[in-house]
């Protein structure tokens, strides 16, 4: 008799514990998007020069799993190399590189279009091209990276199904940034995407 409930109630949880990942995976949505974007930031001076200016085209990827809420990631870079004038070794091309890992929360404003908030941690990758460079990878770069934390909104917009259109905005705020001229940058720009799951 024992025996009997044991695997009764064994079997009552298994099929509680399917049932409840089953609903996860069907709520489960994962966005897929490329953007492209300009960033914004205070002016040059003597500490160095200003991350404002510039193409950044870039990926994003995110998870909702749990009522909105999830995890996300993306990568930006600047598309064309800018020169920093170095009064010491002289102009040095350099490009900029932001990637961060992100909570994210999504929810429904009205039909065909969602709120997007985000925000996480992640680094500031400032690449520095010149001949003789290299981190040991036979590249022609130096890498500088610096801690930085990060903000994020945008609107997802849904013309037709699952294809999406999301203009964005993201600060940045980067610790112990001495290669430019201030410590934040903020990327403006629109990204276009796919989602995968129900929405």
């Amino acid at each position: 008799m024992k025996q009997t409930f044991r695997s009764a109630v064994l079997l009552s949880f298994a099929c509680a514990a399917m049932a409840a990942f089953s609903n996860l995976a069907q709520a489960q949505k994962v966005d897929l998007a490329f953007g492209i974007s300009t960033v914004e930031a205070p002016a040059a001076n003597s500490t160095g020069p200003s991350l404002t200016g510039g193409t950044y085209p870039g990926f994003s990827g995110d998870v909702l799993f749990w009522h909105n809420f999830g995890i996300g990631a993306e990568v930006y870079w600047r598309a064309t190399q800018s020169v920093y004038n170095s009064a010491l070794y002289g102009p040095i091309p350099y490009r900029p590189l932001f990637l961060d890992f992100d909570g994210v929360y999504s929810p429904k404003l009205a039909s065909h279009t969602y709120l997007e908030l985000s925000a996480g941690i992640g680094a500031l990758d400032t690449r520095q091209y010149c001949n003789g460079c290299g981190n040991g990878y036979n590249t022609n770069y130096s890498s500088d990276k610096h801690f930085m934390g990060d903000f994020g909104a945008g609107l997802k917009f849904y013309p037709k199904g699952g294809f999406f259109i999301r203009p964005e905005a993201k600060l940045y705020l980067v610790t112990n940034n001495q290669l430019f001229s201030s410590s934040y940058a903020t990327r403006f720009g629109a990204s276009i995407g796919y989602t995968f799951g129900r929405h």
